[in-house]
């Protein structure tokens, strides 16, 4: 099912208790078919394309203004007000795993339970405030698409670079429709969120976490320091994977993601 409510398109599969799962930098809401076809069972999924990607605009910005991770927050929540789904499992991916600590801050009421698959509560460190301004020039300069044909391969671990670099390639040509713009605006986005460790620090519902040993873009050191905030943590470190385990270590990503929604 395809749709555009509250400006966001979205993909419906599956019946029961809500699952929504956010996409992250360059991906679409796609990156989830494996887990949407393994969970579809027990669960009412919901994948939204966040506003920028396939036919969900980005919103009017004032001049000299950008996205924020917020307004991506809020443009999800105004969706499932729409469908009226009720308190649901929200899980992001990378930079949806941002957003998702956004909507946990602004909405708990809507949420039974949230997690980060390849994310961080910690904000960026001015090291890579900086490398995201050089990516936006870089975009300018060379368009997003040339960009991501460079970025996309460091996210995967070393042995699935190998192995299956005709999948590499696949994600390379999925992400081939984006706006520079789009691109550009998340990248701004990144760069200006907050540090929100607070939203996980004695947060009273279940939070997941699914690290991998090899992600360069949410450091397993990293993660692994916020993995005591909430007051319950399921936590799955996955051994030579990089940053896209839903991809890399399918079968486990998806077991984690069932145990936890029927936890």
């Amino acid at each position: 099912m395809n749709s555009v409510i509250s400006q966001l398109q979205y993909r419906i599969s599956g019946k029961g208790e809500p699952l929504v799962l956010l996409h992250g930098f360059g991906e679409d809401s796609h990156i989830w078919d494996q887990q949407v076809a393994a969970l579809q069972d027990i669960a009412q999924i919901i994948t939204p394309e966040l506003p920028g990607t396939g036919q969900s605009p980005l919103p009017l910005l004032p001049a000299g203004t950008h996205l924020s991770i917020e307004q991506m927050a809020d443009a999800v929540y105004a969706l499932l007000m729409s469908l009226n789904t009720g308190p649901c499992t929200l899980l992001g991916h990378s930079m949806g795993g941002y957003i998702t600590l956004a909507f946990a801050e602004k909405y708990p009421q809507m949420l039974r339970r949230f997690g980060l698959i390849h994310s961080t509560a910690f904000a960026d460190s001015e090291e890579k405030k900086q490398n995201r301004l050089r990516g936006i020039e870089v975009m300018a300069q060379y368009g997003g698409q040339a960009f991501l044909k460079t970025t996309i391969p460091n996210l995967f671990g070393t042995d699935f670079k190998k192995e299956q670099p005709d999948r590499i390639q696949e994600l390379i040509n999925a992400a081939a429709g984006f706006d520079t713009r789009s691109l550009q605006e998340y990248y701004y986005a990144m760069r200006e969120r907050p540090n929100r460790t607070a939203v996980l620090k004695s947060n009273p519902l279940p939070v997941l976490f699914v690290l991998g040993t090899e992600d360069v873009a949410a450091p397993l050191d990293d993660v692994l320091q916020q993995t005591h905030l909430p007051l319950l943590s399921y936590i799955h470190i996955l051994d030579g994977v990089g940053h896209m385990g839903m991809w890399e270590a399918t079968a486990a990503v998806n077991s984690y993601i069932r145990a936890f929604i029927q936890s």
